[in-house]
């Protein structure tokens, strides 16, 4: 699939409905500044799908629109619509759309530093009304094992152990759909690989993600479809073969 003005949806598509589906939005900041312009993509159930584009093109607004976080930054969604699981939550609290199964890991991990490791994942299921919380622990030790052994204070755990630590308290929510803002950003080589690998697991398990990450050739590697943004429109989507097939549509909207 090439370029495109606007992204197209088929009937196919829309017999089946996406778990996620953001259709044509716009976001204005301060009443003023428009910029998210008319954007539209689907987050099928069970897929991963990653959003690319150079700074300032729109992807974090993306996600704050979908997370309800706008407010925070006197924004807000002025035309389109969000749907999840076909109905709208576009305008609703955060809070609200954590508790229909949406949680977003934000930029800066955010993990709670003078709480325990424990204490932080416990944390995470704090509007869960199960008794799956210890056993889903232990699934987060499974996928990140060195956070099991780090017993003392988040805060003095490192970077990317704090990164690990708010990635498994997000799932401790047990989110229908997993949205991650540059998770691997600043990260060293060992640790970012642990988090991809933690994403292929997930991806195995039909866990749906939403991704922002800057590195293409990881992200084409368990992303199931791409999308390009640039001046707060998607400019083209497509499959991870048909983006390493076009190296030019790379260098051209990512400077690779």
């Amino acid at each position: 699939m090439g370029e495109i003005a606007h992204i197209e949806h088929s009937t196919a598509a829309a017999a089946s409905a996406p778990l996620l589906a953001v259709r044509n939005i716009e976001v204005v900041y301060d009443d003023v500044i428009l910029v998210l312009r008319g954007l539209s993509l689907d987050v099928p159930k069970g897929s991963i799908v990653a959003l690319l584009g150079a700074n300032g093109a729109g992807k974090s607004t993306t996600l704050k629109a979908i997370s309800g976080l706008l407010k925070t930054e006197d924004g807000e969604v002025t035309r389109g619509e969000i749907l999840f699981d076909g109905e709208r939550i576009d305008g609703i609290d955060p809070d609200k759309i954590v508790r229909r199964g949406i949680f977003q890991v934000m930029e800066g991990r955010r993990i709670i530093a003078d709480m325990t490791s424990i204490e932080n994942l416990k944390l995470g299921a704090f509007t869960r009304h199960d008794n799956e919380v210890a056993s889903d622990i232990d699934m987060v030790f499974r996928y990140f094992p060195r956070l099991k052994e780090r017993t003392g204070l988040a805060g003095y755990l490192s970077g990317g152990e704090q990164q690990m630590l708010a990635i498994g308290r997000a799932l401790m929510t047990n989110p229908r759909l997993l949205i991650l803002d540059e998770a691997t950003e600043g990260l060293a080589p060992l640790i970012r690989e642990e988090i991809w690998n933690c994403l292929s697991l997930l991806k195995a398990r039909g866990q749906s993600v939403l991704v922002i990450d800057k590195n293409v050739e990881n992200l084409a590697r368990i992303a199931d479809r791409h999308y390009i943004i640039e001046r707060g429109r998607a400019v083209w989507s497509g499959t991870s073969e048909q983006l390493i097939a076009e190296p030019d549509l790379q260098h051209r909207y990512l400077g690779i």
